[in-house]
């Protein structure tokens, strides 16, 4: 199972969306056991992001909720990579 290595913005942002919207944390929750076990699972909707974000990659957390995240290599941990975490809002917010 991939590692998520959470930056701190990720944890400024999340800690604001559930303070907004307490009942997402659920929502996160599962996304988040989701993206470790399999980051392409379809439910999550992972794509590759162009322009300013080119070179990462975010998926689905909810209706209007994203999450930025990247593949970080660890050379400890063989073929897979890690997911570095990088942010989480509305689609308005990240991108």
């Amino acid at each position: 199972m991939r590692e998520l290595l959470w930056s701190n913005t990720f944890r400024r942002a999340l800690r604001r969306v559930v303070k907004r919207q307490p009942w997402l944390l659920d929502a996160i929750t599962a996304t988040l056991t989701s993206l470790q076990k399999d980051p392409f699972a379809p439910q999550l909707a992972a794509h590759k992001l162009k322009g300013p974000l080119a070179g990462t990659w975010a998926c689905s957390a909810g209706y209007d909720l994203r999450i930025v995240f990247d593949f970080v290599r660890n050379p400890e941990r063989g073929e897979e990579d890690d997911i570095f975490l990088i942010e989480i809002g509305t689609h308005d917010e990240v991108y």
